[in-house]
């Protein structure tokens, strides 16, 4: 048996449940996975709460939290090519499979090895947010000297995206509350604090003629208020917010394939790219862990780790 964080039916936080659940066999193109380390992300509580249900609106209940982990190898599918029992991986789990668990099934093709360097609580980051981030920037395909505003740099996609953006010769700017700002300076980003004032005209300081481009990880009012600071509407990629279609962008286009999850974990593993982890929980107080993001207010990101 394996215990595992989830939940019988929708809902808020109250629906949470700690269960016991039998150790699962992976199908043909799946890999069972001994879980380290799991990564929380908003889309864990949205999941939970039926406001996605065209993901798991089908997924028979109980569901299991979590979409990404990092872990070793137990079992690999009859189709299942490039992975071995004992294999280090990262990788997204199936829908409702969950993460925050003692073990879990991973989509083969979207898992990969992990260099031996590597924690897996680094790792265990690289699924949603290392990934997202790499997506967004193939996707805008910016020049070096391109002018970068990330809407919401403080969270896991944010850091991660004003790093690779560093990386690749961008001028980042990024906004965010108070609390984030040395962690978003420390990426060479310019900080701009969402309340401080007007915040378009400040951004309109730092870019009179508008940015390059404009990422949004925060979306609502938020998104439609700095959508106008894009310099051409295709330039506006959101990474979690539909409509912003509606105002002539686009969502970040997400490949989820074994390729992109190995470049970011080659980047960690070179010292370009930190997830900047700021909280670790243990298994038992992972819903915590959920709260801390489901309140919008963790900064970098939030691991669970399962060997505490």
């Amino acid at each position: 048996m394996s215990t595992a964080l989830g939940y019988r039916a929708f809902g808020a936080a109250d629906v949470h449940e700690f269960f016991d659940r039998p150790v699962p066999s992976p199908g043909p193109l799946e890999v069972l996975v001994r879980v380290a380390a799991a990564g929380v992300n908003p889309l864990d509580h949205l999941l939970r709460s039926g406001h996605v249900r065209e993901l798991n609106g089908h997924v028979p209940f109980p569901q299991v939290l979590g979409m990404e982990a990092a872990g070793t190898v137990l079992a690999v599918g009859d189709e299942v090519t490039g992975l071995a029992v004992g294999d280090r991986v990262t990788g997204f789990a199936l829908t409702g499979a969950g993460t925050y668990a003692m073990t879990t099934l991973l989509l083969a093709e979207s898992t990969a090895r992990i260099p031996d360097t590597l924690p897996e609580t680094w790792a265990a980051t690289i699924p949603v947010a290392g990934t997202t981030a790499l997506d967004v920037l193939d996707q805008l395909a910016l020049p070096a000297g391109a002018s970068l505003l990330v809407n919401g740099i403080g969270g896991g996609v944010g850091i991660a995206l004003a790093q690779l953006a560093r990386d690749r010769g961008l001028v980042v700017v990024g906004t965010g509350s108070a609390a984030k700002r040395d962690r978003a300076t420390a990426t060479g980003a310019t900080f701009v604090e969402y309340t401080a004032g007007d915040v378009v005209a400040r951004l309109r300081a730092q870019a009179p003629d508008g940015f390059d481009a404009v990422v949004d990880t925060v979306g609502g009012d938020s998104l439609r208020s700095v959508a106008p600071l894009a310099t051409k509407p295709d330039a506006l990629v959101s990474v979690g917010d539909p409509s912003v279609g509606e105002l002539g962008g686009t969502s970040v286009h997400r490949r989820l394939d074994r390729r992109g999850l190995e470049r970011v974990a080659e980047l960690m593993a070179a010292g370009r790219l930190d997830p900047h982890i700021t909280a670790t929980y243990p298994l038992a107080r992972a819903e915590e862990a959920l709260a801390l993001v489901e309140s919008g207010h963790a900064s970098g990101k939030i691991v669970i780790d399962m060997r505490l």
